[in-house]
């Protein structure tokens, strides 16, 4: 019999119960990617992170949902690490250190920020946008349950990547956000010949005073029909956002999840002009509700 540690974490926030949850498992060099995706749909999360040993950066990790292995994951590469520090494979040091990551998508860095041994928050560069096919919104937002008033003016609908290739639909307020239903039927046809993992609604007011913006990410089961937190989609809307001139500043706070009672927050950084992002930084907190052990 083989037992896996196992932390469960929550991510993009400090208090337990809020943010996006990602089960960790370390020890996975052991597994064949058929009983990571069996654990990950038993875990039952947006996402599963496993610990696999790296000959190229500090630590490997693959990230698993419940339907499929996906190349890059933002909320559970934070907790990755929270994961790594609290087993002491991460060593905290007073102020700012840099750790490297090698995922499926490649290499990234994390930034850890901690005092008093305690880790604060982890700032995660993504890979370089890639701005991908457009599309049009008499076609995308219906599957939304959504009319071509209820899009941001003057943006369009695209898919971006950022590590994962997401589907940006930007929305012009909060309302509109929060009417949003997914026809599964009509988008399972809509994605099947696309080139995106899930579609990212989004507006440019947050969801509380801090936030700059709020978010609603959709997928289908056996995923998650709605992702608390989203992080690479985040980064690859703030790639989108930038790159097509819709915010002023560089730097803002992303809200998600108020609505599904776990809220999350982020702060979003942008490396690079409109014309040629390098990377887009996201930071989060974390913390951790449970340990425990898996039997194989």
């Amino acid at each position: 019999m083989t037992k896996l540690t196992v932390l469960q974490i929550d991510a993009f926030t400090n208090i337990p119960f809020e943010g996006n949850q990602c089960a960790v498992i370390f020890g996975a060099d052991s597994l064949d990617d058929e009983t990571m995706l069996s654990l990950a749909r038993e875990m039952n999360l947006a996402e599963t992170a496993f610990i696999v040993d790296s000959k190229v950066a500090d630590a490997g990790v693959r990230f698993f949902t419940p339907a499929e292995e996906i190349p890059l994951a933002g909320h559970p590469t934070i907790a990755t690490v929270y994961a790594l520090a609290e087993l002491g494979m991460f060593k905290l040091t007073e102020g700012k250190q840099t750790k490297s990551l090698e995922l499926k998508a490649g290499l990234i860095e994390v930034e850890l920020d901690s005092s008093n041994n305690v880790l604060n928050c982890v700032t995660m560069s993504l890979l370089k946008p890639q701005f991908m096919a457009t599309y049009e919104p008499e076609i995308v937002l219906p599957i939304f349950e959504l009319s071509i008033d209820d899009l941001l003016p003057n943006a369009s609908i695209q898919t971006v990547s950022a590590g994962t290739p997401q589907l940006m639909i930007p929305i012009r307020d909060i309302k509109a956000l929060l009417r949003a239903q997914m026809d599964i039927t009509a988008y399972n046809k809509f994605k099947s010949e696309r080139d995106f993992f899930n579609s990212h609604l989004f507006c440019l007011e947050g969801a509380t005073e801090e936030g700059d913006t709020f978010a609603r990410d959709f997928g289908t089961p056996p995923d998650l029909l709605e992702d608390p937190f989203t992080g690479s989609a985040t980064g690859a809307m703030a790639a989108f956002l930038w790159h097509h001139k819709l915010i002023d500043e560089p730097t803002f706070v992303a809200e998600q999840g108020h609505w599904m009672n776990r809220p999350g927050r982020a702060k979003v950084e942008i490396i690079g002009s409109p014309d040629d992002i390098e990377t887009v930084k996201v930071s989060g907190s974390a913390v951790t509700v449970m340990k425990g052990e898996i039997f194989l």
